[in-house]
């Protein structure tokens, strides 16, 4: 099964990463792979396009399929391999609720996160302006305040373990947002400021799967502190 698949990818991109530890939770190790450079370009290789004609990380195939962007591969991995390793979509209607709801709004955290940490790359050097980007460190501040805010709820609730974000069980919503989680820690979030983050963080960050796909690139360099006073 695995051998009919084929992954192009990138160092540290959130989605690559999404692709990866649903991979490893449905035991599909061994799938073609290839590790592509952004710094070099090598997203925008003929390779890639063959693939993904927008140049962009992930690209990936399954026999004939192809999906390229890290939501549809993800749940496509869970529907044809759903009695295969980690179920990822709970069996309840409230969970499921719980789980795409979390899962979805991933992608509020992704792009208010990238808008501070990429700001100086998407914006010209001319057009940069401070109150812009104080306006989205405030906006980031506020959603990682949110997300908190819904771990904490977890643990008031009384469930065994906080480290899941959809119920008792490590879920799609999981996939889709620790690397968005990690990325923010990454980058200098504060543990002592975000204390259940910091928690659901460091918990899942020793789960196999998340080790297993741990992006090469932070092992070899250190973080930065961009986000230290958020």
């Amino acid at each position: 099964m695995a051998k009919d698949m084929t992954l192009l990818w990138g160092s540290g991109s959130p989605p690559c990463w999404r692709v990866m530890i649903a991979l490893e939770e449905k035991n599909l190790q061994g799938y073609n792979q290839k590790l592509l450079s952004f710094e070099k370009g090598e997203h925008k290789s003929q390779e890639v396009m063959c693939m993904n004609p927008r140049g962009q990380l992930p690209a990936f195939k399954h026999g004939d399929n192809v999906l390229n962007e890290s939501y549809a591969a993800c749940m496509y991995l869970e529907s044809q391999f759903k009695s295969q390793g980690t179920k990822l979509i709970p069996d309840c209607p409230k969970g499921q609720a719980m789980m795409y709801q979390r899962m979805f709004e991933a992608f509020a955290l992704t792009d208010k996160m990238a808008s501070v940490i990429y700001y100086n790359y998407k914006v010209p050097e001319g057009e940069r302006h401070d109150s812009a980007v104080k306006r989205n460190r405030e906006t980031l501040k506020a959603e990682a305040q949110l997300w908190e805010g819904y771990l904490q709820k977890i643990c008031a609730s009384g469930q065994e373990s906080c480290c899941f974000l959809a119920g008792k069980c490590f879920s799609l919503a999981d996939v889709a947002v620790f690397p968005s989680i990690a990325y923010l820690f990454r980058y200098g979030l504060s543990e002592e400021r975000y204390p259940k983050l910091a928690a659901y963080y460091n918990c899942l960050k020793e789960r196999p799967s998340i080790k297993a796909s741990w992006p090469p690139t932070w092992l070899e360099t250190p973080g930065q502190d961009l986000l230290k006073d958020l």
